[in-house]
């Protein structure tokens, strides 16, 4: 960590993807407590406005805005990035928490499996299109809160889009892996100036389980009461991150340890892989 960008009280412009829910959202209100410009992005239009009102009925000393946006969807990352360096010069750090899990494999305007396209490709799209903002900061972070640690699904090269073997498991278990790779990726172009972290939070108390059937529902929050840590004390490491951005291009935490970054799972090999597969893609489909 660097002594010369640790002072907590230094406002900055934090821009949260999947702010309106778990994480995300308690992310927010707490930069927002800090004095901090919090940018959140989220497809609910409703949840957005409740984001916004609680922050003002507590008289925050910082701002929340709302973005508007379906991350998964090309076009609406595009959107939320024009959004965000329009209105803002330089951007502090860019924490992505967006995540939904689908029963059913899903496929969205692009034709692109959902959980890949919102797991996976917004966090790529977002890095790299906030690169040039995050790089005019004097202390910037990217904060990808993902599964890194986990060692258990793969990248399906030969069927990224689920088509012929869908499963909800398996297909969040991808997203997880290429999110590993694409900190690699991003690490090896842009960590000098934009370090990247890679953070797994564990069973955490967080998320939307609506797209879940009923007894699912109820098992899961079960489970989340008997095991899953509190979100505050999931969040609370990620405040680290962006008042004191790790000098190293790439840091890996699984919970509170720090993860070498010769794991099998951060094969750079694999990241550049991936970044090609993933440049072939969208230049497909755009």
């Amino acid at each position: 960590m660097s002594s010369a960008t640790s002072g907590r009280d230094r406002r900055r412009v934090v821009v949260i993807s999947g702010g309106t829910n778990g994480m995300g959202r308690t992310l927010a209100l707490a930069r927002a407590r800090r004095g901090d410009t919090v940018v959140t992005i989220g497809s609910d239009r409703a949840k957005g406005a409740e984001l916004m009102a609680d922050a003002r009925s507590e008289g925050l000393p910082g701002k929340v805005d709302f973005v508007r946006a379906d991350l998964s969807a090309i076009e609406g990352n595009r959107d939320a990035i024009a959004h965000v360096t329009n209105a803002h010069h330089a951007v502090d750090a860019l924490v992505l928490c967006a995540n939904r899990q689908n029963p059913s494999r899903a496929v969205t305007v692009d034709g692109l499996e959902r959980t890949f396209a919102l797991y996976y490709l917004s966090r790529h799209l977002l890095g790299h299109g906030l690169t040039a903002a995050l790089s005019r900061a004097p202390a910037p972070v990217i904060v990808n809160v993902a599964g890194v640690g986990m060692t258990k699904g793969r990248i399906h090269w030969e069927d990224m889009q689920l088509e012929h073997d869908y499963g909800m498991i398996a297909a969040q278990l991808q997203a997880g892996r290429a999110n590993d790779l694409l900190g690699v990726a991003y690490a090896a172009a842009h960590g000098s100036t934009v370090p990247y972290v890679l953070y797994h939070p564990g069973f955490t108390r967080s998320g939307d389980l609506s797209p879940l059937s009923t007894p699912t529902r109820v098992l899961l929050r079960l489970a989340a009461s008997l095991f899953a840590r509190p979100v505050e004390r999931a969040v609370a490491p990620m405040h680290a991150f962006i008042d004191t951005p790790p000098e190293r291009p790439l840091t890996a935490i699984d919970r509170a340890t720090s993860l070498p970054l010769n794991l099998a799972t951060l094969d750079p090999s694999a990241a550049a892989r991936l970044a090609a597969t993933t440049e072939a893609l969208l230049a497909g489909v755009t």
